[in-house]
C-alpha cells in the first residue's frame, strides 16, 4: 500500500497524543480488531533529555514501552541506583522492558552488561556482541533468563551489517538469544525491511523503527513518513508474523529538539497501524 503522506495525515487526522494502538477494521456491523502492535521508544532518540523528562515525553505520547540506553540508566550506577531507577520508571507507568544497545568486546563486557541487566531488572538485553563471545553469551543467557537480541547496524558494521549476519550465528544457539531487526539499517543495506522481518520471525524479539531518505548506504534518517521506506508494509508485515514485542521508536535526528520530529513519527506509526 502506498500512501501521500500528506494526504493520509490530512485525512486521518493523526494526533501522537492518546492514539490507540488498536487497529479496528469494521465489516457491516462486525468489528473485527486486528493484532496489536506496541509503539515504544528506544531512549537514544532523546538522548539530549533528562530521565524526567523522557518520562513526561512518553506519558504525554502515550507510549509506555522503553528501552535505555545509557544516558538514561548509566553504567557506571550502582546497583542500588538502577534499581531505585527502574522504580522511578515504574511508578512514572512506563515499562523499561530493555536496554541497549550494548556493545560487548571482551568478557569483561560481557560480564559487566548482564550484572547490569539483572541489577536494573531488564528483561532483554539489545546488544552488539564480537562472535567470538557468542558462547559467553549464550551461557549467560541461560544463567538469568534475560533475553539478548542482536542489533543489526548496516553496511558501516563489519560484525553485524544485516538480519541475515546475525541469525546465521544464532540460530543453533538458545531461543532467548534473537534479533532486534533496525529496519532504517536493513533498508541502507538495499534489502526490504518486511521481507526481512518475516524472514526471521521465529527469533525476532525487538523492533527498531526509523526512516530513512534513500536507499543508499550513507542515507539519511528522518521523520517517519518523509523517507522513502515503505512503513506501510513493515507494519503488515509485523501484523502477519504476530509480532509480539516492542516496535521500538528511534528518531535519530535533532537531538536538541527529538521531541518534534517524535511525535510525528509515533503520530504517522500509529496512523499506519490502524490503516493497514
Amino acid at each position: 500500500m502506498n500512501f501521500s503522506r500528506k494526504n493520509f495525515l490530512k485525512t486521518l487526522g493523526v494526533s501522537a497524543l492518546g492514539y490507540s494502538s488498536l487497529s479496528f477494521n469494521t465489516l457491516g456491523d462486525k468489528t473485527v480488531v486486528d493484532h496489536k502492535l506496541r509503539v515504544g521508544l528506544a531512549s537514544y532518540t532523546l538522548r539530549k533529555y533528562s530521565l524526567d523528562e523522557l518520562i513526561d515525553i512518553c506519558q504525554r505520547l502515550d507510549i509506555k514501552d522503553v528501552a535505555f540506553k545509557s544516558f538514561h540508566l548509566p553504567y557506571e550506577s550502582s546497583d542500588e541506583e538502577l534499581r531505585q531507577i527502574t522504580a522511578k520508571v515504574k511508578a512514572r507507568g512506563l515499562n523499561l522492558y530493555g536496554g541497549g544497545v550494548m556493545y560487548m568486546k571482551t568478557p569483561e563486557d560481557v560480564e559487566k552488561y548482564f550484572n547490569y541487566a539483572k541489577a536494573a531488572g531488564l528483561k532483554m538485553i539489545i546488544a552488539a556482541p564480537n562472535h567470538e563471545l557468542l558462547p559467553l553469551v549464550e551461557k549467560k543467557v541461560k544463567e538469568t533468563d534475560i533475553v539478548l537480541a542482536i542489533h543489526n547496524h548496516g553496511p558501516e558494521d563489519d560484525v553485524f551489517p544485516s538480519p541475515e549476519s546475525v541469525y546465521n550465528k544464532i540460530k543453533h544457539l538458545d531461543k532467548r538469544v534473537g534479533l532486534c531487526i533496525d529496519v532504517g539499517h536493513t533498508f541502507r543495506l538495499n534489502l526490504d525491511p518486511a521481507t526481512e522481518l518475516k524472514k526471521y520471525k521465529d527469533r525476532l524479539y525487538d523492533v527498531h523503527i526509523k526512516d530513512v531518505n534513500e536507499q543508499i548506504p550513507d542515507g539519511k534518517v528522518l521523520e517517519v513518513g518523509r523517507g522513502k521506506m515503505d512503513i506501510p508494509s513493515i507494519i503488515a508485515a509485523l501484523k502477519e508474523i504476530k509480532y509480539d514485542g516492542v516496535l521500538g521508536m528511534e528518531y535519530e535526528k535533532d537531538a536538541d529538539h527529538a521531541m518534534i520530529g517524535l511525535a510525528e513519527s509515533v503520530g504517522y506509526v500509529r496512523g499506519v497501524i490502524d490503516m493497514v
